[in-house]
C-alpha cells in the first residue's frame, strides 16, 4: 500500500477548519494544504498581522479560503472572545499552537506558560466550541510526552523547581490524555464527534528558537541535520484531520525510525497516557482551573 501524502486529502469544499497557531510552522503548512483542498480555514493566531501575511501567502491560486481571528491561548478572556466572535459551524478543530522548553513564565490567568498555552488554553477552547463542531477535534502532542508525568497537585509548577523540558513533557502528555479522555466521553455520550491526537516527529519550526538559552543553537544545528521540514511535519495533523473513516482515539505520527520522520501512521503512546483515572482527574482539574465544563452532545455514534 502506497504511503499517504497530502495529495490523498479528499475534497474539503464546504468544510470549515479552525487551526490554532496557523501563521507559522506546522499550523501554516496544515492550513495551506487544507485550503488547497478547498476548505475554509480560520487562522486562529495571537498576532493578526502575521496571520494576515500567512493568509495572503496561503490564498495564492488556492480554491479554498481563509479568515484571520485573534486568539491568545495564554489568556482565557481571549479564548472566550474568540469563541464569541466566531461565525458559523466548525467541522474540525485543530489544537496546534504551542510553546516548547521556554523559561519559567505565567499566563494572564497565572498558569505555568507551557501547560497554560499548550493544554489549558486548548482545553477551554475545545470545551467552548464543542456545540458547533460537527466532525472531530485533533490535538497536537509530541514524542516528548514520554518525558512527562502529570502532577495533579502541582500542575502549574508552583511548589516544584521549574524544569523547562519536564514542563514541556507534562504539557504534551496532558494534551494526549485530553485527546483520549475526550474520545472516551464522546463514546459514552453516543456523540457523533471524534477526538484524535497527532505528533509531527522532529520538524524544523520556530519552536526550537524560543528557549532563550544555548539550546537554541544546538537545536538549530539539529534542525539542519536530522529534522524534517514543516510540510512533512504537518502530515500527521492532516491525516488525523481529514481521513474519513479514522477511528476516534487514534494517535497519528511519523512512521520512520523513532517516529522522527516519515509518512503518517497510527502510533502508540506510553502506558501513563492511557491511565483512565488520571485522564478523568486531569479533565476535572482543567475544568476547575479554566472555568470551562465541556458539554458533550448525545447522538448516534458513528
Amino acid at each position: 500500500m502506497a504511503a499517504w501524502t497530502p495529495a490523498d486529502i479528499g475534497n474539503q469544499t464546504g468544510r470549515t477548519f479552525v487551526v490554532t497557531g496557523a501563521n507559522s510552522g506546522i499550523g501554516l503548512e496544515a492550513s495551506r494544504a487544507l485550503v488547497r483542498a478547498g476548505a475554509h480555514v480560520v487562522l486562529a493566531v495571537r498576532d493578526t498581522e502575521k496571520g494576515a501575511q500567512a493568509a495572503t501567502e496561503i490564498g495564492v491560486d488556492a480554491p479554498g479560503s481563509t479568515e484571520v481571528r485573534r486568539l491568545d491561548l495564554a489568556d482565557l478572556s481571549s479564548v472566550r472572545a474568540f469563541v464569541a466572535e466566531l461565525d458559523g459551524p466548525v467541522d474540525v478543530l485543530i489544537n496546534n499552537a504551542g510553546l516548547m522548553a521556554i523559561p519559567e513564565r505565567r499566563t494572564a490567568d497565572g498558569f505555568e506558560m507551557q501547560v497554560g498555552t499548550n493544554f489549558l488554553g486548548h482545553f477551554a477552547l475545545t470545551g467552548l466550541l464543542l456545540d458547533v463542531i460537527s466532525d472531530r477535534v485533533v490535538t497536537l502532542s509530541s514524542v516528548a510526552h514520554r518525558l512527562g508525568s502529570i502532577d495533579l497537585s502541582d500542575l502549574n509548577w508552583r511548589r516544584r523547581r521549574y524544569q523547562r523540558w519536564f514542563a514541556y513533557g507534562q504539557s504534551k502528555l496532558a494534551d494526549l490524555m485530553f485527546a483520549y479522555e475526550l474520545e472516551h466521553r464522546f463514546v459514552a455520550a453516543g456523540s457523533p464527534l471524534r477526538s484524535m491526537a497527532a505528533h509531527p516527529g522532529y520538524s524544523a519550526t520556530n519552536l526550537q528558537s524560543r528557549t532563550e538559552s544555548v539550546q537554541d543553537a544546538a537545536m538549530g544545528l539539529m534542525n539542519k541535520v536530522i529534522a524534517q521540514g514543516p510540510e512533512s511535519g504537518a502530515q500527521p495533523t492532516l491525516y488525523a484531520a481529514t481521513m474519513p473513516d479514522l477511528p476516534g482515539g487514534t494517535f497519528i505520527g511519523p512512521s520512520g525510525f523513532q517516529e522522527i520522520a516519515g509518512p503518517p501512521v497510527p502510533v502508540g503512546s506510553t502506558v501513563a497516557s492511557h491511565d483512565r483515572e488520571v485522564q478523568a482527574r486531569l479533565w476535572d482539574l482543567a475544568s476547575e482551573l479554566t472555568g470551562v465544563t465541556p458539554h458533550i452532545r448525545a447522538g448516534a455514534h458513528s
